[in-house]
Parts: C-alpha cells; structure tokens; sequence
C-alpha cells in the first residue's frame, strides 16, 4: 500500500497522455472504418461503432486488450486472473459465444468455444486501433457476431525503430518485450515477441504468457501482399477458474495462432480484396496440476479459410459484396474429431438520397453450414444528417448462431453437453444519435433484442449441480448508453475527458434464477471514465474509474491509474490497478487482484 500511496501522490502533481502523441492524434472523421465490407470514414456511418485509438490504448492504464475494453460502456469483459490469460468477451449482454473478434477483419471463431475468442488479442504494441461495433453484426460478418464485434487494427508501419521494455511489480510481476521495425524500398517489416510473467497474487494464478507478431508488405511499389503472423501462449494456474470454487488446483495451457495473405486489386470504381488465412487454436486443460491422470481435456482446432471482398461505385451508390469459405478440424478428447464446412455470402448496396443527407443500407447474409444448413442475416442501417456534426441513426437486423461443439458434445462430472440443441435466433433494433466536432464528441443509443432458443447451462433444480446445454426461453434485452469525449487545452497542453454509460435489462432472473451457469451475471449498471492530462512538458498522466453492477445484485468500483515520463530515449511509467482495494469477482469464482503496482522502462534505440 505504501507504493500506491507514492502513486497517488505523483498523480496530484500531473497527468497523462503523451504530448507529441495528443497533438498528431487523427481525427475521427478522417478514419475510415476497416469493419465495413463498403469503406466508409468514422463519421457517415450509421451504427453504433467506438474508435479506441492508439493514444486511448497509451492511456488506459492498462497492459492488455482486455483491460482495455473494459474502460467501455456495454462491453463486458469477465476475466479470471490477470494479463489476459483467461478472459470472456460480451456486449450488451451476449454471451462469450456471441461476440465476434477480428484481426484486420479476419475472423478469430472458435467452433470448440467462445471462451478462447480473447485467446487471440493481440499485444497493444502493435495496435493501431480498437473497432467496437455494437448491436447485431452479423450482415457483415456472418453469425457469431450475435450482439456485436470487436476489430484489432493493426499498424502498418513503425518507419525503422527498435524499441525493448522492462516492467517490474506486485505479485512477482516481470514483463520484457522488444519491438522492431523495419520500412525498406519495397517492403516493410513489423516485429514484436514480448513474455509476461507472474507469481499470482494468490495461490495457483502464476502465469507465463507469451506473444509472437510479424506483419510484413511485400512487393510495395507494384501490387502488395501483406502477410500476418501472430502466436500467443498462455501457462496458468486456474484457482476456481472452472468446475467449482473447490477445484484450486486447475492448470490450462492455450496456444493461438493465425497465418494470413491478402492484397488489393483497384480500379476507379471497382475494389477487389482477396485473402486466405489459417487460425489454429489449442487448449489443454488438467483438473489438478500435478496429477494429470485425474482429468485432462485436449482440444485442437483449424480454421483454413478464403475470402474475397468487393465494393462498386456507380450513380446508385456503393455497392458491396463478398464471398467466405472455410472448413473447421476439430481434434478432442472429450469432443471428439469434428468437421465443418462454411460458406457465406454477402450483398449490402449504399443509396445516398437529399442531398447526400440521407444513407439508406439494406444488406444480407446467407450461410451454409455442413451441419446446419442454411440461415439467412438481413438488416437495414438508416442515417440522416442534420448538419455537419449531428447525425439521427437506426438499424434493425436478424442474426443466428449455431451451437459451439462444446455446446453439442462436451461432458464432464458436471457438465453435459446436448446434440439436440436448436440454433440461437434474434432480432434487434437500435435507434441513436451522434454528434461529433473537434473538441467534443457524444453519441447516445437505445437498443432492443428480442432472442430465442438461446442456450445456457441449467439444471433442473438447486439441489442438483449437474448442469446439461438447454435452449432457454424467448429472452428480451432492452437498454441505452450514452458516450462523451471532450479535449480542453490547460497550460498548452491538451486534456481530454471520457465517460461512458450503459443501462440493460433482461428477463433471464424471472426464467432461470438459481439454476443458470452463465446467464444470470450481465451488467446491469455499466459506468465508466477516464482523465488523461498532461501539465508538463514530459510527464504525462490517467485516472481510470469503472463502475459496475450486476443483474444478480453484486457491484463494485475500481480506479486504475498510470504515470509516464519521457527522458529522451527513455520512457519511465508506472501503473496502479485497484488503487482502494475492492473486493470483486468478474466471473466464475476467482476474486480479482487487490491493490497492485507495475513499474517500466522502455529504450528507443532509433
């Protein structure tokens, strides 16, 4: 506590951000949105999307794309232990199985199951920005985008750089990670391998996590060909990450990885984008750590995949279209060997009408599973500007998802999974306004969902705790959220100030209550902030506060703060997570962290 007591104090005398990365922040509306299969700038589009930029990612305080999307309103991210090594994604509460995350728009599914999505989430070294799409995405994506998507966009370049860091804190913590880039004549190179390691601030959470990343464009002056290679290691103790809060002893091991090629053929008018990708992921999971013979789980699974996306121009409007193909190995011990085949179309046409005031999007998807079948995914996005900064916005749409094979197949001493389930349907609709200028930005949404057939956990009565895969009954989510972002000068130096909130409600606790593994914990509550400001000329500063609580009743606060110094080459930070100490609990069983610190150096060599 003393340390945190000093952290305090140094965040009294300043504040965050860096100066020469506040000044040359883009502006959003000069960021083209890479999520859409039509291109359209941040400003015209007519859904609910949050840019988290890279100086928002600088100054959050925190050390993983995890941590980063929990400092947003309706994104909810429940974490067992810390540095990302077991994290399960929603929005707007969805369920881990339907929320989609992408890499520069590659699809990172996991037909094993939602809970590896985060398993893919990239270092924040080499991000360039954070696409957060709320509301039903699955027009665009196809289905695992149930309730919405999360885009990592990565950089494109870091000009001839080498930069290595050090990090050093509570709970035995050591960081070390080394990042290079290399712009040559007709190609350029992106390398980043970093290792994160700790003790665990309880007994059995130590984890050894570690991060490979290579981005490379070849061929620069005639038709480029970008590759991306990434592969993330996770080794952790899982005190009651599972099974029951008892069970102190689980291990787990993920391996995640992803190979993509792709390129861009343009004319005037037409935009061709092919690729071709292979993500693989494996999960070893033991019962009890030092005697694997008592239960052990092995699951590895491939996704090879091809995609081609295309948009037009024409004096009707911009017209996109796509085609994905893709076929799914599974490898299990507990699920068996399984394989799925998928192929997905897309069509979406932009009619801008009154003076380009108003946008209308029709669009649909259409799938075809080898053990499905097919299943439809239009929608509708509608857009009118009031003038140059203020835009009313709505969008309906129907959006599926099919079982996981964890969902179908799994089983254990407590779980059984159910080959009869039925398909996950919902249909949504969303009204909202944003307004957006230079120095402040707001946006405000009121969304409804109306599900069917969504599939959970239940057991028959509380007496019981053996629990099999059910479709549960017709569900309705309804909620609003509202966004502000405001920048201020103080001293010439820029200041900004954010602050999000998201109310939602559903009738699960009326169906379920008692007998549900995963439904009941949505947030009912969400409310977050952040100050990054800077009062001299190298040291920079953040507060972050988040609020939340729970449709079960359970809420808590924290506050997370970073300090930086930039000393010419060198950078000095210092980060304070759980600054009061709350006692809270994300998911499962596991209690988060109390108060702790994270001290670092990094060393451009350029």
């Amino acid at each position: 506590m003393k340390l945190t007591r000093f952290f305090i104090g140094l965040s009294v005398l300043s504040t965050s951000l860096q100066a020469q990365d506040l000044q040359k922040e883009q502006q959003l509306d000069s960021v083209v949105i890479s999520s859409t299969r039509i291109d359209l700038p941040f400003k015209e589009n007519s859904r609910t999307i949050t840019i988290v930029s890279s100086s928002d990612i600088k100054n959050s305080a925190a050390t993983n794309v995890a941590d980063v999307l929990q400092q947003f309103a309706g994104v909810d991210i429940r974490r067992r232990g810390t540095a990302g090594s077991q994290a399960d994604l929603h929005i707007r509460g969805g369920g881990f199985d339907q929320t989609l995350l992408l890499i520069d728009g590659i699809k990172m599914d996991d037909a094993q199951t939602g809970h590896h999505t985060m398993n893919a989430a990239l270092p924040l070294e080499v991000i360039e920005r954070i696409e957060i799409i709320k509301g039903p995405a699955a027009r665009v994506f196809g289905q695992n985008a149930f309730t919405g998507a999360i885009n990592i966009v990565t950089k494109n370049s870091l000009k001839n750089t080498v930069s290595a860091k050090l990090e050093i804190g509570s709970f035995g913590q050591l960081n070390a990670g080394v990042s290079v880039g290399a712009d040559l004549e007709n190609s350029s190179h992106i390398v980043h391998i970093d290792k994160m390691t700790s003790e665990g601030y309880r007994y059995n959470t130590d984890y050894d996590n570690s991060n490979y990343f290579v981005k490379s464009v070849f061929n620069k002056k005639k038709k480029a060909i970008e590759m991306i290679a990434t592969f993330q290691e996770r080794k952790f103790g899982a005190n009651g990450f599972y099974a029951r809060e008892s069970a102190i002893d689980q291990y787990e091991e993920t391996q995640n990885s992803l190979l993509a090629f792709s390129t861009q053929f343009k004319t005037e008018n037409l935009t061709i984008k092919p690729r071709v990708y292979w993500k693989r992921n494996q999960d070893e999971y033991i019962y009890i750590r030092n005697n694997p013979t008592v239960y052990r789980n092995l699951h590895i699974s491939d996704k090879i995949g091809t995609e081609v996306n295309a948009s037009y121009k024409s004096s009707l409007g911009v017209t996109g279209f796509g085609v994905d193909l893709s076929k799914v190995y599974l490898r299990s011990n507990n699920l068996g060997n399984r394989q799925r085949f998928m192929s997905t179309l897309f069509l979406e046409h932009r009619f801008k009408l009154l003076n380009e005031n108003l946008d209308i999007t029709p669009g649909v998807a259409v799938t075809y599973f080898s053990d499905f079948k097919f299943y439809a995914f239009p929608g509708l996005d509608l857009g009118y500007r009031l003038n140059n900064n203020l835009k009313v916005y709505g969008n309906i749409g129907y959006t599926y998802r099919i079982p996981t094979y964890t969902d179908l197949y799994y089983s254990d001493p407590s779980t059984l999974g159910n080959e009869n389930l039925e398909v996950e349907e919902a249909f949504s609709q969303e009204i909202g306004l944003k307004y957006l200028s230079a120095k402040f930005s707001a946006s405000a949404a009121v969304y409804n969902r109306d599900a069917k057939n969504l599939i959970d956990y239940i057991r028959p009565n509380t007496s019981i705790s053996f629990f099999e895969a059910t479709n549960i009954a017709e569900v309705n989510t309804k909620g609003f959220e509202v966004d502000a972002q405001y920048h201020f000068s103080l001293n010439n130096y820029k200041q900004t100030f954010t602050v999000g909130y998201n109310f939602m409600e559903d009738n699960i606790l009326d169906q379920n209550k008692d007998l549900s593994r995963y439904s009941l914990n949505t947030l009912k509550h969400h409310f977050t902030s952040r100050l990054s400001t800077q009062l001299f000329k190298n040291i920079t500063q953040n507060i972050v506060y988040k609020h939340a609580e729970r449709t079960t009743g359970d809420s808590y606060n924290v506050w997370d703060a970073s300090l930086e110094a930039r000393l010419k080459q060198f950078t000095l930070t210092a980060t304070a997570s759980n600054i009061f100490n709350a006692e809270y609990i994300e998911a499962g069983f596991v209690p988060m962290p109390p108060s702790n610190v994270l001290f670092g150096l990094r060393y451009n060599f350029n």
